[in-house]
């Protein structure tokens, strides 16, 4: 796993513990709700239970940018079920809105692209949402590209991307 670092922003990236799992649900939903136009919907998920879960399940990862004592930036991915074991999914990766543009996501997804080449992954994959626009193009400088496996149709919710992870 990605030992602790610091870094000259008093930066700390690092594993999510499970007492932080109620700082990673808030952060989610507050991330969430600048990219549903009409309002988040509510779809009957324990939002925290479902972090809970991702924080202490053995097979999975959920890294945390932490600035100043406080959780700024999260990510959570595994190789999903059924899928080749070289393969990874991106299934939550969040900034908190009120530190857009600082760096944090660009460096946790850097800590994430490490985690993956030391697991010796080659593909990860991830899906956004249609109307997060901010995502998208976050995704695009980072290299992601359309799933050509999944490719959007008219009516999706969601686009899907593709990384090729590569060695350095």
């Amino acid at each position: 796993m990605i030992e602790d670092r610091v870094s000259h922003v008093n930066r700390v990236l690092r594993t999510a513990l499970p007492a932080e799992a109620p700082a990673v649900a808030a952060l989610h939903a507050r991330a969430r709700a600048t990219y549903y136009p009409d309002g988040v919907p509510e779809d009957g998920t324990d939002w925290l239970g479902a972090w809970r879960t991702a924080v202490e399940r053995p097979d999975g990862h959920v890294l945390c940018a932490v600035e100043h004592g406080r959780i700024t930036g999260i990510a959570s991915f595994r190789t999903a079920d059924g899928a080749p074991a070289d393969t990874v999914k991106l299934f939550q990766f969040h900034v908190d809105p009120d530190h857009w543009r600082s760096g944090i996501g660009t460096a946790l997804h850097a800590a994430c692209v490490e985690e993956w080449r030391a697991d010796g992954k080659r593909t990860a994959t991830l899906d956004v949402h249609i109307d997060n626009r901010r995502a998208q193009a976050f995704y695009a400088r980072q290299g992601w590209v359309p799933d050509p496996e999944n490719p959007y149709a008219e009516g999706d919710h969601h686009l899907y991307l593709r990384y090729a992870v590569t060695r350095e």
